[in-house]
């Protein structure tokens, strides 16, 4: 390092201390980055690669960005799972001997962001930590560094179970140790998106043991260390927010694993992974960014608990029957900012005086609130806002405290009302009458010299000065000015009478300036003393956001309250699909009945492709989903037991990441539902066994319908098009068939969605091929081989027979050479494609055919 300058000595000494992220280097008006970080953000933010001398032999590559816009390019860094260590000039440069010294100030991570332009409001930002101990068992903790809250997880089931836990929450960053096994580092990164840190230090500091005083086991302790430790090296500030850890009690949730997730889509589409679709887009009727956040956590765990279900169902109930009331409530929580990230930014001291002021409002509207929640006169929502403080004393603080429209910025002044501070007033008063000084001046010396364009400014390198245009100086008395300054078209001039008053008018607005950050300095300090119970505050508003969503939801598409039993009863009258109903419309959407009771715990469906099954089986999940979460739900009656789990295979998906196939993928997900679920489980498996051959496949398919009967006895829906299935009717006695209705019309396939009894006579394979558009020679070649092979009862055809078909089909025509389009059909290997890839080389065959014709 001798060879460098000093200043690039210190950046690298620096650097070293941060490796993994990218160094925001103060210098001046600009951070700068240099050498490998240079390089690699200019391609990453797309900004100019520049170089510099830096003392050895070769120039040393530099980029940079100005320090007031730097938070947007910081933010791009953040979206793609980069980190940024700010560096930070802490002395005066006048005072510095050398090198001016500079410290990182904060590391921001993708889990540890605090800024609000770079967070989704509506979204939880978590940072999460995963312990592995000696006996098997893992601890995920949690954090959110924007409301403080802190959470964890003890999990016995295996590396699996981590997935799915993780993958329940919307977390950006894991905090694990340097010598946690690399291939499981390889799964958060690669199945999760994850951006991996280390951290060795588990021990807790003693000011904050308080956050773990209800945690009992040493693990936990430990886990949650790990997290706490990489949040007190990356921040180095207040942590004062951070609220005692809770645990994740899991057995008092609905388990839903990250396949069932993902095929119920639940919070995103699996085809655009966004939220547009999602059940999660149906069902959010909040007013607030902190009710949505809440709603996500509700839908993430589905509650066990009958008496704490039936108690926001009664809520639910409560408000959805007091219409005008409740469009009262909706209207009030619009003037109701993010109390919980305000309170967050409070305690962590980033709060400018417009936070405060949206804090203000905030607080102006809770008694509103509480007065309307008043007016519903209802038992279960008299509960919601019994113990609710409005914080009066804060609100006058406020009030009192800061004007209503202040900068963005608290060194700029202009934040603090009059009144509040007389020495404030004192410098206010000589500033403002120091102005009017100047204005009358300037009145005074137009008269007295005659020109009228004359005028007072100010700029911060002359102070203020007198004017006057090229044109105009003749009519200046002689020795009137004392000139300081030549412009193109004017000069300007200054006396010592103003230079004097400059003075005082300076010193005022400077001295103000400075007064008014202490003050606000001291109110945030203040503020912070109601941090705790602004987030029970915000808790419990969030609470009444929520439930009020729900009653709006349920009045909007006419969804009824769902009743419970522990006869594992499955009835629900004239159910409907909360995604697709909404798509579709409510006249079009047919909806269907779904009855299982204790003598009937399968229903094999049967029916043509596109006709509705998967709808059928999703609806089932979705609808005891929102039921244990509270909502009311899209039916005209529903009882239902309470869903311990939900297993879900339903879709064909390649894992192209771990380089699975589809099928191994199939097999993987009905092994997890097998080998997890109970009696008082949900499962939904689509079309088990299509992804191997005919024989495999319903090989399997029984073999898995035969072992959920006899071993598991969990609520099942079973979709197939292996119609030899259906005899198992008559050997399972707790296995009933189903099939969704379709009619043939004048040689055409019409599907009815209707369920009904029975297993479905016909596949109508063929007809679904002509929706798709295939071409009509291919359709009629596929008809006349299936009335060949129809026409023969199987017992009169060996296998080798029946193939002798298609041969002696071909032997009878002339013949032909085969086109370009068969070729190419006949090369497909069709069980090694995904569907995108079919349907791409479906497309590139119609495409020739059309233009032969």
């Amino acid at each position: 390092m001798a060879q460098y300058t000093p200043m690039i000595q210190q950046y690298l000494k620096i650097k070293a201390q941060h490796k993994d992220a990218y160094l925001f280097f103060r210098l001046g008006d600009f951070y700068e980055m240099f050498f490998q970080d240079a390089l690699s953000a200019s391609q990453e933010l797309e900004i100019t690669l520049t170089s510099r001398d830096g003392g050895g032999e070769d120039r040393i590559p530099m980029c940079g960005v100005p320090y007031h816009s730097a938070e947007n390019y910081i933010k791009q860094l953040i979206e793609k799972g980069f980190k940024v260590a700010i560096c930070e000039q802490v002395e005066d440069p006048k005072d510095a001997k050398g090198v001016v010294r500079r410290e990182v100030v904060q590391l921001i991570t993708p889990g540890t962001v605090m800024e609000g332009s770079m967070l989704d409001e509506k979204e939880n930002n978590y940072l999460a930590s995963v312990s592995e101990f000696e006996n098997g068992t893992y601890t995920v903790s949690y954090n959110d560094l924007t409301t403080g809250e802190n959470s964890i997880a003890l999990l016995s089931e295996g590396f699996d179970a981590v997935l799915s836990e993780l993958f329940n929450r919307p977390v950006k960053e894991v905090v694990i140790d340097s010598s946690f096994d690399e291939a499981k580092q390889q799964m958060f990164k690669d199945r999760l998106g994850f951006t991996v840190s280390y951290s060795d230090t588990t021990a807790v500091d003693k000011e904050f043991i308080p956050l773990v005083k209800d945690i009992q086991k040493e693990e936990c302790i430990e886990g949650f260390g790990r997290l706490l430790n990489y949040i007190q090296t990356t921040q180095k500030r207040s942590l004062d927010h951070l609220r005692p850890v809770k645990k994740i009690e899991l057995k008092k949730y609905m388990s839903l694993d990250m396949y069932s997730k993902r095929n119920l889509e639940l919070m995103e589409t699996m085809r655009k992974q966004g939220k547009k679709g999602s059940l999660l887009s149906v069902m959010d009727r909040t007013m607030t960014a902190m009710g949505s956040r809440l709603l996500k956590k509700w839908m993430e765990r589905p509650l066990l608990s009958s008496k704490e279900i039936l108690t926001r169902h009664n809520q639910v109930e409560g408000l959805l029957e007091h219409f005008f009331e409740r469009e009262a409530l909706r209207e009030q929580l619009k003037s109701v900012y993010d109390m919980e990230r305000l309170a967050g930014r409070v305690a962590y001291g980033n709060v400018n005086a417009r936070d405060l002021i949206q804090l203000k409002e905030s607080l102006t509207a809770v008694p509103g609130l509480l007065e309307t929640l008043h007016q519903f006169n209802h038992t279960a929502v008299n509960h919601l806002y019994e113990a609710i403080d409005p914080l009066s004393e804060l609100k006058a603080l406020l009030e009192e405290s800061l004007v209503d429209d202040p900068p963005i910025q608290i060194s700029e002044g202009g934040m603090i009302q009059d009144g509040c501070h007389s020495q404030l007033d004192e410098y206010r008063d000589a500033s403002k009458n120091g102005k009017q000084w100047i204005a009358e001046l300037e009145a005074r010396e137009r008269r007295e010299t005659g020109i009228k364009s004359l005028k007072i400014g100010y700029n911060r390198v002359f102070g203020y000065y007198i004017e006057v245009t090229k044109a105009n100086i003749a009519h200046l008395p002689e020795g009137r000015y004392e000139r300081k300054q030549t412009l193109t078209n004017a000069e300007r001039y200054i006396t010592p009478e103003l230079k004097e008053k400059e003075a005082l008018i300076l010193e005022a607005q400077e001295k103000s300036v400075e007064l008014e950050y202490e003050l606000f300095i001291k109110l945030r300090e203040k503020v912070k003393q109601f941090v705790g119970k602004l987030q029970i505050l915000a808790g419990q508003v969030s609470r009444i956001d929520v439930l009020q969503g729900f009653a709006q939801l349920a009045e909007e598409h006419d969804y009824r309250r769902p009743e419970f039993n522990d006869q594992r009863i499955v009835d629900i009258k004239q159910g409907r699909h909360p995604v697709v109903e909404q798509v579709m419309g409510s006249e079009t959407f047919v909806p269907n009945d779904i009855f299982m009771d204790e003598s009937n715990d399968i229903l094999l469906i049967t029916g043509p492709n596109m006709s509705g099954k998967s709808t059928y089986m999703r609806q089932l999940a979705l609808t005891s989903i929102m039921a244990q979460m509270g909502s009311f739900v899209p039916c005209e009656q529903a009882e239902l037991p309470v869903f311990d789990q939900i297993f879900t295979r339903i879709g064909a998906a390649d894992d192209l990441v771990s380089g699975q196939s589809t099928f191994m993928v199939e097999m993987l997900e009905a092994n997890h539902a097998l080998t997890h679920a109970t009696e008082n489980s949900l499962i939904l498996l689509d079309e088990i066994g299509r992804g191997t051959s005919t024989y495999d496949g319903m090989a399997l398919a029984q073999a898995i319908v035969e072992h959920i009967h006899e071993e598991i006895r969990a609520k099942t829906l079973f979709s197939t098009h292996y119609h030899e299935l259906t005899s198992l009717e008559a050997q399972l006695t707790r296995l009933k068939n189903i099939h969704v209705k379709a009619e043939e019309y004048e040689g055409n396939v019409v599907f009815l969605h209707q369920i009904q009894e029975g297993a479905a006579d016909e596949s109508y394979g063929i007809h679904v091929a002509k929706l798709a558009d295939l071409p009509s020679s291919l359709i009629d070649r596929a008809t006349r081989l299936l009335q060949e092979l129809e026409s023969t009862p199987k017992e009169e055809k060996s296998s080798s027979e029946q193939l002798s078909l298609f041969v002696e089909d071909e032997k009878a025509k002339p013949a032909a050479k085969s086109s370009e389009v068969e070729t190419r059909l006949k090369s497909l290997d069709l069980m090694q494609m995904t569907p995108m890839d079919a349907m791409n080389e479906l497309y590139q065959m119609q495409k020739k055919v059309k233009q032969n014709y």
